[in-house]
């Protein structure tokens, strides 16, 4: 069947702020079926209050609302323009309940609006467990022996009936948000109050618990000719009982016999035609028994999730764009495949290579927080590794993650404390993959480490075998390690600095990597194409490895690489993917070839059409530096990827690499708080008093000297990462030994904290010339918390013309003192009409893309051009269009840690960030976040 012509104009549902659980892979999904019906020429508007995100830019859809996600806003909407049809399986949980919240209250069916890609019964079937259970044994797919419960006495009766170990499933629920095991009757209680109270509905499932069951998951994609495909095969190498958004996953699966992937593949098939009339993408997570390879069914979600992102990314097969296409009308075989152009999209993608996705998470956010992984997901971003084996896209994937490794074990960051790795194998938290391959280290036997964990042996062979090839490697130094064994280790995805680490003698990475040329052994790039190379692919998207053929062609044009911020995690966000899709956007209207670096699967700036080249690959030096050779860019872009990418700066500075924008020096000085402090001195700026230390004698010296209340930190943080306040001399010795122990070799700084002082910040675009003030934000919170936990006015409310004056002279100055070239944010301290600067940072700040929507002006794409050189600020006409206040409004996770104190301080804790727009000062929201401005503020 072609496409229904009579839907001109489609509203996409987004996901709203970024909370654990429903994260920016929604962001991706909405994005891709906003551009492929813009393909279709058909008119797209978005709702989604999130301003962080690219999908709520107008280079995605025709028409954005930056609006609560409500039944009211809806009707907004649908009152003033001309929608055809609702397209509600792109946002997560949050769009589908709003989705049928608004049908109950007759909103579609009164504006005229078709509900696409979804059936309102097939969600009822899917999301209701009882009916869902019932549908399976109706269709004979195999499910755990449960019970429905909607009050807690016939919860207690469930338990009574099943038996322990069980599991509680709330229905209507994302991220497995109020789940949990109960091993004992002790424990029931609670954990079937907390499900109930979860549940919307005030529903739950009491269910057999089939702890250490292998865990798999389909994602599949059906039209409305009832044709079926299999995209990918996911399999969790964590086994049952903990959320699958924690689990690390590989795909294709890896331990699966074809006999039962034939029957899985047959029951998921039946599941998706059985649950009603729907044409789209679909998620489907079973549960086998490694004894008898026995499968039962958890679930399935009638709509793109977490996985479809990840799937996505790993086989090439645009999943949110091909549903997009299938719910206006579609069949699967009337639509190209996007990656050879010459074949159609009825085919199931092939992979010859393999998936690793390894979850990131951020327990040093919450203190106290209980880190054991269960059914409720606690991670906030993951990263992806692509190799030829297992064993290669698992040390890529843990090179990704961010923490300081560099790879799976070999560079000093092992446990040898054996209580601590048996117990931490028994009871997962994030760091239970190290702490295997730590166990094999020390000679645990692997039968017992299998007992522990449940993990199957396939796995943990594979990671002996690491271990294995580390301890070859010792017999070795760096003159005489053999041509074959170098060449294997980097096919097992060792890194020069694990191969130098272990090599020992003052062996450093550069030395590894010298050795390494001088064999002429160096990574080559293979194409992700779907269909293991069969059909040839126009679609420039890479992984490296170590082969024969390089697959990677280098053109002649002038190129532009732009490094990506690795995986979400608080305090860099969704913000610095933004600014990254505008940065190659920008890159290709000035005419170069614009590449891109990143290794997050959530991503839009990771989707395969965004750049002219995408390197799925760690931001990690060593293979950041070879794609920099292969490609010989004109320079490389950091500013945009947070952190992660100014972390590069300095190698790429030693090694004479052109950094587009500001220098490497410039952004240094900002960095570095003596040289920093320096610079305001001569520039007769105000900056609170501080000192530096290196011990916690020092630390009480400077205290001292700089009087209390001061504020305790680690140098080059984001996110206010260790930061605290502090009031006395024995509080002070606590923080300082814990940020040492914690980091060592770094230094402390301590300044003075401005006590009920308010806060505030610019950001601002220089072009060596001119500085352009993009916009000033008013923290309505005081100065002692993080700003990205602080609500923000825009343009301010409260601050005086005198204060304003200030800031924005103070901006100037320091933008041309700094030699900025794009981006710069500064933070302020306003106390008694004077201005302190407490911190400027010479890149893309979380607050610009809100500022770019409440404004309307496309501030990074204006910054990246002037950073490219191929523009000034004279060239632009900017017309700022926000009537009355915008406000960002920090959105926190804390229902996932009921056990965390909610209070805030100068480490950033919010997941995510709303959007909301007032006419006046006398808005009652405005003045209801005013009166109660200082009541989480703790010291």
């Amino acid at each position: 069947m072609p496409k229904d012509t009579s839907i001109k104009s489609v509203l996409i549902i987004g996901s709203g702020p970024i909370i654990i659980g429903q994260a920016c892979e929604f962001d991706y999904a909405g994005s891709q079926a906003a551009l492929s019906l813009k393909d279709e020429g058909i008119s797209v508007s978005i709702i989604n209050s999130n301003p962080a995100t690219i999908m709520t830019d107008n280079v995605i859809a025709d028409h954005v609302y930056l609006l609560p996600l409500t039944c009211e806003s809806l009707e907004k909407i649908l009152s003033e323009r001309q929608i055809d049809a609702v397209l509600p399986t792109m946002g997560g949980q949050t769009a589908l309940n709003l989705c049928i919240e608004a049908d109950e209250q007759g909103i579609w069916k009164k504006h005229g609006v078709k509900i696409v890609g979804v059936d309102i019964a097939a969600i009822e079937k899917t999301e209701n467990r009882e009916a869902f259970r019932q549908l399976m044994i109706d269709i004979g797919v195999g499910v755990a022996t449960s019970k429905i419960a909607n009050s807690f006495l016939e919860g207690k009766e469930a338990a009574q009936q099943i038996g322990f170990p069980l599991v509680i499933r709330p229905s209507y629920t994302l991220g497995g948000k109020g789940a949990g095991f109960v091993h004992k009757k002790e424990d029931f209680d609670a954990a079937l109050s907390r499900g109930l109270q979860a549940s919307p509905t005030h529903e739950v499932l009491v269910e057999q618990a089939v702890l250490g069951w292998k865990e798999y998951e389909l994602e599949l994609l059906r039209d409305n000719n009832d044709n079926v495909i299999i995209i990918c095969s996911i399999e969790n190498f964590d086994p049952m009982g903990i959320h699958t958004g924690d689990s690390i996953t590989v795909a294709p699966a890896m331990t699966l016999s074809d006999r039962c992937y034939q029957e899985m593949r047959n029951q998921a098939i039946k599941m998706m035609r059985a649950i009603g009339n729907f044409a789209g993408g679909c998620n489907v997570q079973f549960s086998v028994n490694p004894a008898d390879e026995a499968i039962i069914a958890i679930e399935i979600n009638p709509r793109v999730s977490r996985s479809s992102a990840l799937a996505s990314k790993a086989t090439g097969y645009p999943i949110a764009k091909i549903a997009a296409k299938l719910a206006i009308g579609y069949n699967l075989d009337e639509i190209e495949n996007q990656i050879t152009k010459t074949t159609s999209a009825y085919f199931e993608p092939t992979l010859d290579y393999v998936i690793v996705k390894i979850p990131r998470w951020n327990f040093d956010k919450f203190k106290g927080a209980n880190r054991e992984l269960g059914l409720q997901m606690k991670s906030v971003g993951e990263v992806m590794g692509i190799g030829r084996s297992f064993i290669e896209a698992l040390q890529k994937a843990c090179q990704s993650l961010e923490i300081g490794r560099a790879g799976l074990g070999a560079d000093g960051k092992q446990s040898r404390n054996l209580d601590e790795i048996m117990h931490s194998l028994e009871k997962p938290s994030w760091d239970r993959l190290f702490h295997i391959y730590d166990a094999m280290s020390l000679g645990v036997p692997m039968e017992s480490i299998r007992k522990a964990t449940k993990i199957d042996r396939w796995f943990l062979n594979q990671i002996q075998e690491i271990v294995n090839l580390e301890t070859e490697l010792r017999r070795y130094s760096v003159n005489n390690i053999p041509e074959d064994f170098l060449y294997t280790l980097k096919q097992k995805g060792f890194s020069d600095a694990q191969i130098a680490y272990i090599l020992h003698n003052n062996t450093t990475e550069e030395d590894v990597y010298q050795r390494r040329k001088e064999l002429g052994i160096k990574r080559v790039y293979k194409m992700v194409d779907t269909c293991a190379a069969e059909f040839p692919a126009k679609t420039p998207y890479y992984y490296s490895t170590y082969e024969g053929e390089n697959e990677s062609i280098v053109s002649d044009k002038k190129k532009i690489i732009v490094l990506g911020s690795g995986p979400n995690r608080i305090g860099q966000g969704i913000e610095f993917d933004y600014s990254c899709v505008h940065g190659l956007l920008a890159a290709k209207q000035a005419g170069f070839e614009a590449i891109m670096v990143n290794c997050n699967p959530e991503t839009v700036s990771t989707d395969f059409n965004m750049a002219d080249k995408l390197y799925f690959e760690p931001v990690f030096w060593e293979h950041v530096r070879e794609i920099i050779e292969l490609e010989k860019p004109y320079g490389v872009i950091v500013q945009l990827g947070g952190q992660t990418a100014l972390k590069m700066a300095e190698k790429m500075h030693e090694h004479g690499i052109k950094i587009i924008g500001t220098s490497f020096n410039d952004m240094d000085i900002a960095e570095d708080r003596g040289r920093f402090s320096d610079l305001l001195k001569d520039l007769d700026i105000p900056y609170p008093k501080y000192g530096v230390a290196e011990s916690a004698e020092e630390a009480l010296e400077v205290a001292n000297h700089v009087g209390y209340p001061v504020l305790v930190r680690p140098s080059y943080v984001l996110g206010g990462q260790g930061m605290s306040i502090v009031i006395n001399d024995e509080d002070l010795e606590k923080a300082v030994v814990s940020l040492l122990k914690n980091l060592p070799g770094n230094r402390v700084l301590i300044d003075h904290f401005l006590d009920r002082a308010s806060e505030a910040e610019s950001d601002s675009i220089s072009d060596g010339d001119d500085v352009h003030i993009v916009g000033l934000m008013e923290h309505i919170e005081p100065a002692g918390i993080h700003s990205g936990d602080s609500f923000a006015v825009l343009p301010p409310f409260d601050l005086s013309a005198n204060v304003i004056n200030k800031m924005e002279e103070y901006t100037r100055k320091i933008a041309k003192a700094l030699n900025v070239r794009g981006l710069l944010n500064i933070q302020f301290a306003i106390k008694d009409e004077a201005v302190y600067v407490i911190e400027a940072n010479p890149r893309a700040s979380r607050t610009v893309p809100f500022i770019a929507k409440a404004y309307d002006v496309p501030y990074i794409n204006i910054a990246a051009k002037i950073m490219l050189g191929t523009n000034k600020l004279k060239d632009f006409t900017i017309e700022r269009k926000l009537k009355g206040y915008a406000i960002k409004e920090p959105v926190f996770s804390y229902d996932k840690f009921p056990e965390v104190e909610k209070q805030l301080g100068p480490e950033m804790k919010s997941t995510g960030e709303a959007i909301r727009f007032i006419p006046d000062l006398q808005d009652p929201y405005f003045r209801h976040l005013y009166k109660e401005k200082s009541m989480y503020l703790s010291k």
